[in-house]
């Protein structure tokens, strides 16, 4: 991957529905480049896809934290569907280590999160987590709407 292609990545980043015309304009190179490389990315794997950012998906919950998760025994897929289920879980990531999941979580106040961590506690086959809040987040990919 080069700058341009960095560039391009760049700017759909920001708006995944920009024309090749105005991708070409901005990154100063011509249409035909623009297509191609991004064809490339495609092909390749680089670019999986576009998508749509919901306003509600840029609001960020004020109280955010991330919780690890120890599960009993091949209960695992079970655990994930069923905290697929809650609507304050943003991500959910399988790890090696100490702890078989990592579950990135938010709510409106303290005593939201808290219940969560309650409700997620019951889920069965959870044997033990340890949650930490994020305080602040300096830099992220996540896309955000201007």
């Amino acid at each position: 991957m080069d700058t341009l292609d960095e560039k391009l990545i760049t700017l759909l980043r920001h708006n995944g529905r920009r024309s090749i015309s105005d991708l070409a304009i901005e990154a100063g190179a011509s249409r035909a480049t623009v297509r191609a490389r991004l064809e490339r990315l495609e092909a390749g794997g680089t670019i999986l896809g576009y998508t749509v950012i919901l306003r509600a998906d840029t609001v960020d919950l004020p109280v955010r934290g991330i919780m690890m998760i120890e599960i009993e025994g091949h209960v695992t897929d079970r655990v994930i569907r069923l905290l697929g289920g809650f609507p304050e879980i943003a991500a959910i990531h399988s790890t090696n280590g100490r702890w078989d999941l990592i579950v990135e979580l938010g709510a409106a106040t303290l005593t939201d999160f808290d219940a969560v961590l309650r409700r997620v506690r019951l889920v069965p086959g959870i044997t033990g987590s340890e949650t930490s809040l994020i305080l602040s987040t300096p830099r992220s990919t996540r896309a955000r709407l201007a």
